[in-house]
């Protein structure tokens, strides 16, 4: 019997009767993140890092059934050993270790190698098996270093700035918001935050978290309070009547999908920024290949190609199918789920940006 299963209900420890990141109700659940697509309402009992606690505590509303544990610290569960150790994704995310009888498997949730400034950087942790995303598993995904695409954002704001326009960009309100905020050149101007964002950026700021001052948007401001701002929201507000009293605007979406010129063609946006939480293709391998591990899982993203690009390689690899998302849903929310091909995407782009 493996130590780990893929189940109906997420992936389970026979041995220690557990669940980590399980998308229907069980009795207990280890969770890496406070992302919605691993982080679900229905558990009995939760587990999770001291970090992402006051994140999932406030979206699962959930009162005395959360148990934390710190980065490092042993857990013993029926004889199995249980570690949490920082996944790099967003902050208090964490990589699960799970060891018995001598093996050792990691479950990575969501990850990434680059140190971004506000999450706990990316452990690597050696294993005999490896459970990794591969939502960017493509050898297209590439990301440029952080500080260059926060130069690219910081641009893109003195120019709309001198054009007399507001600057508008959307990231997610849970990781990438805080990145943006924590290392872009707040000296251009003044920032204001989406209530979705700002909800969360007080709990990190509680928690902690050195983060710029910020302002609020609220039915209080005039349009002339928001002239030369940058205004950072959620990807739900694109397109929304809320996001009209930044008129004359420009609107950025910060998102590794953004690497994709039809993408951002789609989301109207005028600027996008190959910002991703996700790991790329080079650190995905990279990854993989640290670990030391002879047995390699793919779940979410482009499991079946990067699957039989692990086989190529002489591992032994298997695509498992999961209800995990990645950044899926920044780029086809209300959209029909599918991910993205970025062959079809350049054949019928131009290199001008227009429909060949």
């Amino acid at each position: 019997m493996p130590l780990l299963e893929f189940t109906d209900r997420g992936i389970y420890c026979p041995p220690a009767g557990v669940y980590l990141d399980p998308w229907k109700p069980v009795d207990r659940a280890l969770i890496t993140h406070g992302h919605a697509d691993h982080a679900r309402w229905g558990h009995a009992h939760y587990l999770c890092t001291e970090a992402a606690a006051p994140v999932i505590r406030y979206r699962l509303r959930l009162e005395n059934n959360l148990q934390t544990v710190r980065y490092g610290e042993s857990l013993l569960i029926n004889g199995v050993q249980f570690t949490f150790h920082p996944a790099g994704h967003i902050p208090g995310s964490a990589q699960i270790r799970v060891e018995h009888q001598g093996e050792v498997w990691v479950f990575t949730g969501d990850y990434k190698l680059e140190d971004d400034g506000v999450s706990e950087p990316f452990e690597l942790v050696r294993c005999h098996t490896f459970i990794t995303e591969s939502t960017f598993g493509l050898p297209v995904y590439r990301w440029k270093p952080q500080q260059a695409i926060m130069e690219d954002i910081n641009a893109w704001w003195r120019q709309n700035r001198a054009e007399g326009k507001v600057s508008v960009i959307a990231g997610y309100t849970l990781g990438k918001s805080q990145r943006i905020l924590r290392n872009i050149d707040t000296t251009i101007g003044n920032v204001f935050l989406h209530g979705a964002v700002d909800n969360i950026l007080e709990i990190f700021r509680a928690q902690g978290m050195a983060l710029p001052a910020t302002h609020r948007v609220t039915s209080q401001h005039r349009k002339q309070d928001f002239e030369g701002a940058l205004v950072i929201c959620p990807p739900s507000a694109v397109g929304s009547p809320w996001i009209r009293r930044f008129l004359p605007y420009s609107l950025g979406i910060a998102s590794g999908w953004m690497s994709l010129r039809g993408a951002r063609r789609r989301r109207g946006a005028d600027r996008g920024f190959a910002l991703s939480d996700h790991v790329d293709w080079d650190s995905l391998n990279t990854a993989v290949r640290e670990t030391g591990a002879e047995r390699v899982y793919v779940t979410h993203g482009y499991t079946e190609i990067y699957t039989q690009w692990l086989r190529e390689q002489g591992l032994e690899a298997h695509a498992v199918q999961t209800r995990y998302e990645g950044e899926l849903s920044e780029i086809v929310e209300g959209e029909e789920k599918t991910h993205p091909d970025p062959v079809e995407e350049q054949e019928n782009t131009t290199p001008g940006g227009t429909t060949a």
